[in-house]
């Protein structure tokens, strides 16, 4: 009782998110953003996991307001936490945020909702990372053994990239027709809560489909716990499953706010890459995780887990999504929902 107490709790904090987005909303009615956006004014969404390392790094560092100064501009950055795509793309819709940092999922639908109009694209990955969907019902071995009894946590039912690479799981187990079959036992989540869950057991929570370092915590902490899924398995390989994103007119009023931002992600997967144990202190810094410092060094040095801008392997799931009727637009390349940059070099 007292666990079912505290996952109520917890899932109060998520409905808590939805309401920041709300109240963003709000804010940006009353204040509208300027016809011309403010150089030098940089706002960004961002959410729970190693996979936002990259920003983490740069936050601490001020690697943005280093490389604005080289340009001659003077950044103010302020940083919003959210959890789930949909949070997030109401929050740059609404001009709340100016940059949003979710999985390619969101990415894809915001692109599809304002193409023509905000014209939405991808700014850059945060990396290559594998997606595990684990569960702690010792009697779900494969995602065909769920029942109506389970209950699989995500960031954000039907829009999340780990809800978006669940339904194309089961369209390859049981049809096109059938991608959204899991959605119904879905439930929106934050991770951290998530976690806890599958952790101590005992909640309706008997799945998890996170990202590190909360689907590693789970495996570790919990004897039970196991993968059921990998996304890299569904996805044919590793592939950017968290990027950044933006409107085309904050890209085109802020170019050098926008440039030195990408210079500093850049700046900033060089470090990690050459000093995870480095990087390990500052996501413990910056995000006030209670981890053991040589398990999150493991987490990030992990060789499924590459530290990049360039999108990869995403096109796959942007062909599904048109598919299954979720995107209007047909993308015929990555290029068609990411800004042209050297800085982002050649994806897929």
């Amino acid at each position: 009782m007292a666990m079912t107490h505290i996952l109520k709790q917890r899932v109060g904090r998520a409905v808590g998110a939805g309401l920041l987005a709300v109240a963003i909303a709000i804010m940006a009615l009353v204040s509208p953003t300027p016809a011309v956006a403010e150089e030098g004014r940089l706002r960004i969404a961002e959410q729970y996991g190693v996979v936002y390392l990259l920003l983490n790094v740069a936050r601490d560092q001020q690697l943005i307001e280093k490389h604005g100064k080289a340009a001659g501009v003077d950044i103010k950055v302020d940083w919003v936490k959210l959890s789930g795509g949909a949070a997030v793309n109401d929050a740059l819709l609404s001009g709340g945020v100016d940059i949003a940092a979710a999985g390619v999922g969101p990415l894809l639908t915001i692109w599809d909702r304002t193409h023509g109009r905000q014209n939405v694209k991808g700014v850059a990955s945060l990396g290559n990372f594998p997606y595990y969907l684990v569960s702690n019902n010792p009697a779900v071995k494969t995602i065909a053994d769920f029942t109506d009894k389970d209950r699989i946590a995500v960031p954000a039912v039907g829009v999340s990239v780990q809800s978006r690479v669940l339904q194309l799981a089961s369209a390859k187990q049981w049809g096109n027709d059938q991608y959204a079959k899991l959605d119904a036992i879905s439930v929106a989540v934050p991770h951290p809560d998530a976690t806890a869950a599958i952790i101590s057991g005992g909640t309706e929570i008997s799945a998890h489909f996170g990202n590190p370092p909360f689907q590693d915590q789970e495996l570790a902490e919990n004897p039970k716990a196991h993968i059921v899924l990998n996304s890299y398995d569904v996805l044919g390989g590793p592939a950017s499953s968290t990027v950044l994103f933006a409107t085309e007119k904050f890209r085109n009023d802020s170019p050098k706010t926008y440039r030195a931002f990408l210079q500093a992600l850049q700046e900033a997967a060089t470090y990690v890459t050459a000093h995870p144990q480095e990087a390990a202190d500052t996501y413990i810094r910056v995000t006030g995780a209670k981890l053991d410092r040589d398990f999150l060094i493991k987490v990030i040095t992990n060789p499924d887990v590459k530290f990049t801008l360039q999108p990869n392997n995403t096109l796959g799931l942007a062909k599904f999504m048109h598919q299954i009727g979720a995107i209007k637009n047909a993308p015929v390349s990555w290029r068609d929902y990411f800004f042209e940059d050297p800085a982002i070099g050649e994806g897929s």
